[in-house]
């Protein structure tokens, strides 16, 4: 470590001497760092790296669950309301949890970066809040319930900003990253493969399976509990997880004893027995051999932690000078991303699950023509899946996004550039929306207004869905670290990230509740095809945002006392 001499400004210009060729090249989205010599198992801290993702497991989890069975969990709420009022309420109930950590990221992020909270104190938080809302919405009987209980969860939980946070914090050096902030998009995508099978399979089991639970009154009372109850019992674990095993990375909290951790050491020695408490070390490559054989009498094994580099700061950012130019264009493409993602995650379930348009009913909604389909614009209806069907379709999501993440985007990434990769796959969304609506005139198997069926359908079913994944599998992880990297200081890394994931609630917060309603109109003007076509359009502002957007180093200002990693 050396100090490095800034200039009398206290910032670090740009050009200055600290300023390495990486550097420049990194910012102008050409710098690769040479990941590709880079593999899944050099990447450091694999045992916080894991809690980590398994702590972000839980929220897809949760959301992809409830959203297998929402339009019919509605519809059991009031079974009078038309199809379109489903849907406008199927997009608010979805943007609630959004909506309510939009109001409250910036603060849990300014709260991980506070030394009387830290990290994992806000984790902890965050999942104890979910777990609330899972239950409470396991029993809620009506749509207002159910809204209040999911804004519970929004409101108590900045996990995403904080996780984001403790990745750079574990993983410093770049040429990890693009593995390492990987790690968050891979697991929801994990969520995104059990969740839709776990809500599908569970979902009024009494209906469902009669032979099984037809008598039990509290399932009949409360037909989509049990999947609620199974998320809670996964959140659960999850905190155990962070309570016992995950180190804090917090800078100001690092001397700062942790009790749980310390159970969770002991806990491990007791369960690995022959093992010493001391050897949790060997995760740690500066533990010194006198460690490694425990010939240390004088010290407490139990207190005993892996040696961490020193603070690289003293003096903490001031808020106003957080919005750089760079900062400022980065949340905006942020923004837009979050935006169309989140109503296509919110739209797709719900256009899955409405009802097939039967050419020979006489529906309020035909009112086009005397109900007449006319392409390539004007036609209705959606594939009328069930919970279970829907479950496999958002499943296929999930896994066609994992096999490119495993074998793709590591390689593809290291070619290209971070800033390279995420503009080049940004194109893959508009094409993806505007097909979307077209899987309703696909022919089945089944006629109307029997759910849509057979080879064809499934086959552009997958083929639309590997657009907007493969889209989805490069630009997500691309931009976490472009996120991370316009950061103008470390001090400020988890306020940076809590205004990112502020910024992004909000826009997937908006997003469901305009594209409900959108989608709600289109549905009665024979139109379905208008809220995706309106979404390709916000896709191709996303790109133009990107092309002002560089990729930083975390460190564009310099404060008295900085210290600069060799």
């Amino acid at each position: 470590m050396s100090t490095p001499n800034p200039p009398s400004s206290s910032e670090h210009d740009a050009q200055g001497s600290s300023a390495t060729n990486e550097d420049l090249a990194s910012e102008n989205g050409s710098h690769k760092s040479n990941p590709s010599t880079v593999s899944w198992g050099d990447l450091p801290r694999k045992d916080q790296l894991l809690i980590i993702a398994l702590t972000r497991l839980s929220e897809p989890l949760v959301q992809t669950s409830i959203q297998s069975y929402m339009f019919y969990q509605l519809r059991w709420f009031d079974p009078s309301l038309p199809d379109s009022a489903i849907s406008s309420q199927a997009g608010i109930l979805h943007a609630s949890f959004t909506a309510a950590q939009f109001l409250t990221a910036m603060m849990w992020g300014r709260i991980a970066d506070s030394s009387h909270f830290g990290r994992k104190m806000v984790l902890l938080i965050g999942l104890a809040g979910t777990l609330l809302s899972c239950i409470g919405f396991a029993f809620s009987t009506s749509f207002w319930q159910a809204l209040l209980f999911r804004s519970i969860g929004g409101v108590t939980n900045g996990n995403i900003g904080v996780l984001r946070t403790m990745i750079s914090e574990t993983v410093r050096e770049k040429k990890y990253q693009s593995r390492a902030f990987l790690l968050l998009p891979m697991t929801f995508n994990v969520g995104v493969i059990i969740g839709p099978v776990l809500g599908g399979v569970l979902s009024d089991p009494a209906g469902s399976y009669p032979d099984l639970f037809g008598d039990n009154k509290l399932l009949q009372r409360f037909p989509y509990a049990a999947p609620n109850l199974v998320s809670a019992f996964f959140l659960f674990c999850a905190m155990l997880g962070v309570w016992l095993f995950l180190e804090e990375t917090l800078d100001a909290k690092l001397d700062k004893r942790d009790r749980g951790l310390e159970l969770g050491k002991k806990l491990t020695a007791w369960l690995w027995k022959g093992h010493r408490e001391g050897y949790m070390l060997l995760q740690d490559q500066d533990t010194t051999a006198d460690e490694l054989d425990g010939t240390q009498p004088d010290q407490d094994l139990h207190q005993t932690r892996p040696a961490r580099p020193p603070p690289r700061y003293t003096r903490r950012l001031p808020f106003r000078r957080i919005f750089t130019p760079n900062v400022t264009a980065t949340f905006v493409a942020n923004f837009l991303l979050a935006f169309h993602l989140g109503t296509f995650n919110s739209l797709w379930f719900i256009f899955l699950s409405t009802p097939v348009d039967d050419p020979a009913a006489d529906l309020p909604s035909r009112t086009l023509n005397q109900g007449i389909q006319q392409t390539p614009f004007s036609f209705t209806g959606g594939l009328g899946l069930r919970p279970r069907e829907v479950g496999l379709a958002m499943a296929i999501l999930g896994a066609i996004g994992i096999g490119l993440q495993l074998l793709v985007y590591p390689t593809l990434s290291a070619r290209l550039g971070t800033v390279a990769s995420w503009r080049l796959f940004l194109f893959f969304f508009p094409v993806a929306y505007f097909l979307v609506p077209y899987l309703s005139l696909v022919p089945s198997a089944s006629p109307a207004p029997l759910p849509k069926d057979g080879v064809w359908v499934w086959l552009a079913l997958v083929s639309v869905l590997f657009l907007q994944v493969l889209g989805r599998t490069f630009s997500l992880p691309a931009q976490t670290i472009l996120v991370n990297n316009c950061t103008p200081h470390p001090s400020v890394l988890g306020t940076v990230h809590g205004i990112g994931q502020s910024v992004s609630s909000f826009a997937r917060s908006a997003g469901p509740i305009l594209g409900g309603f959108v989608y709600g109109f289109g549905l009665d003007k024979g139109i379905v095809g208008l809220v995706f076509w309106c979404l390709a359009g916000v896709a191709v502002s996303n790109l133009v945002a990107s092309l002002f957007v560089r990729e930083g180093d975390g460190h564009e200002i310099w404060l008295e006392g900085d210290q600069e990693e060799d």
